[in-house]
Order: structure tokens, then sequence, then C-alpha cells
């Protein structure tokens, strides 16, 4: 009699399609977290050298984070059930080659599936009399770790909602009409300034003084001129005279 296939198996699922990774890389990182508890498969994948372990990883932490939010399981209670992968599609490229050909180049893709369910009591109590006997509790370290990455995101995403909330907003732009109405009431600042007492007799004062010194410019100019005049009649005297004397 054949048990039940592997995905209806109960349990908490996560799944990641179109994975950029061909299937049979991803099979070989499952077949090591397979029936593993929490703890150890984060910490096989964690020292996994292969690139597609980042993707696994990403993908059991959904699983258990789907287990402990729609379910209310402790991540310290669950293993891996069952994980797989199946191939999606393949995404076709070409490579030039000589005399005019070309080559196929097959890019895979996958969709990787990871289920897990809580040990039952039994389990459980043997899990954690082997853990006492060790000294250490792999499951509950993990569990830690992800209760501590919990609550440094929604850490930050209160501070970001704080700083949204407190960011201030921007003055809005001054219209044509602002301007204008700023402009008017220049204007007529100015204005009232020139209209005030003070500033008229000064100007008057200011005035004043400036036709006293262009009429005292135009007497001094007309006072050289009746010089220059008498000096010339006074040359031409002596000239008439002179020449007078010469001719008797």
């Amino acid at each position: 009699m054949t048990g039940p296939k592997t995905n209806e198996r109960p349990g908490t699922l996560a799944q990641a399609k179109y994975v950029r990774s061909s299937a049979s890389k991803a099979r070989e990182v499952l077949n090591q977290i397979r029936n593993k508890s929490y703890g150890e498969a984060s910490e096989i994948l964690a020292f996994s050298e292969r690139q597609i372990s980042k993707d696994v990883s990403k993908v059991l932490d959904s699983a258990v984070a789907n287990a402990a939010h729609n379910d209310n399981l402790m991540a310290e209670d669950l293993f891996v059930s069952a994980c797989y992968a199946d191939e999606g599609m393949t995404l076709k490229r070409g490579r030039p080659r000589a005399r005019g050909r070309s080559t196929s180049i097959l890019k895979r893709t996958c969709h990787i599936t990871v289920i897990v369910s809580q040990y039952d009591e039994a389990t459980l109590e043997a899990l954690r009399e082997r853990e006492a006997i060790r000294g250490r509790s792999v499951s509950g370290n993990a569990a830690e770790a992800r209760r501590r990455r919990v609550q440094r995101s929604r850490e930050r995403e209160q501070v970001g909602e704080i700083e949204d909330e407190t960011e201030e907003t921007p003055e809005p732009e001054p219209t044509v009409e602002d301007q204008a109405a700023e402009i008017v009431a220049a204007t007529e600042k100015a204005l009232a300034e020139g209209d005030a007492p003070g500033t008229t007799e000064d100007s008057a004062t200011k005035d004043t003084a400036d036709e006293d010194a262009v009429e005292t410019e135009d007497s001094a100019t007309e006072d050289a001129a009746e010089t220059e005049d008498s000096a010339d009649e006074d040359s031409d005297a002596k000239k008439k005279s002179e020449n007078t004397g010469e001719e008797v």
C-alpha cells in the first residue's frame, strides 16, 4: 500500500516558483535537509557552498513563518516533512558558431517546495533529552535567531512610519497672484515713504542748493567774459594811439 503523495502530505507549505536554477541542483540540497529539524536544516543551509542554498533557505523560513502565523505552531517543534523541486519552463537562447551555425543554450528553472510539520509528543521529548545531554539546543537557537530577525524588521517598520509622520510637508510655491500682490504692496510702501514731510524738505533743500550752484557758475562765467572784453578794448586803444603818434 502506497503512502500519501508528496504534495498531499499534512503540514504547512511554502513554494518558490521559477527559480533560476536547474531542478537537479536544487534536489541535491533538498536531500540534505529532508526529515531534519528546523534548526538543523538552517545550519546545513547556512554552511552549504552551493548557490541554490540561499533560495532553499528563504523557502524554509517562509514555511516556518506560515506555520507560526497561520497555525500558531512553535518554530522549535517543526521539522522538514517533505521537500522537492519540480522542473519549470526552460528559457531557450542561442550562441553563434562557425560556418553560420548556432548552438542552443537552455536556461533551466525550477519550482522549490518545502513542507514543515510538527513533531509528535514522543519525538519532542526524545529530542529535548538528547539536546539536554549535548548541552545545546539547535532548534531553540534557530527559533531565537528568527525571533530576533522578526523583531528587527518590525522595529524598522515602526521607525519608518514615525519618520513618515514627522516629515515636514514642503511649502507651496507662491502663485502669480501672490507675487503681484507683493509687488503692489512694495510700490505703495515706497510711495508712502517718498511723500513723507522729512523727505520732501530734504529734496527741496537739495534742489535749492543745486540752483544756487548753477547761478554762481553762470555769474563767474559772465565776469570772466566781461574782463576779457575790457582787456581787448584797452589793447585796441593803445594800438590806435601808437599809430597816430607815428603818423604825426
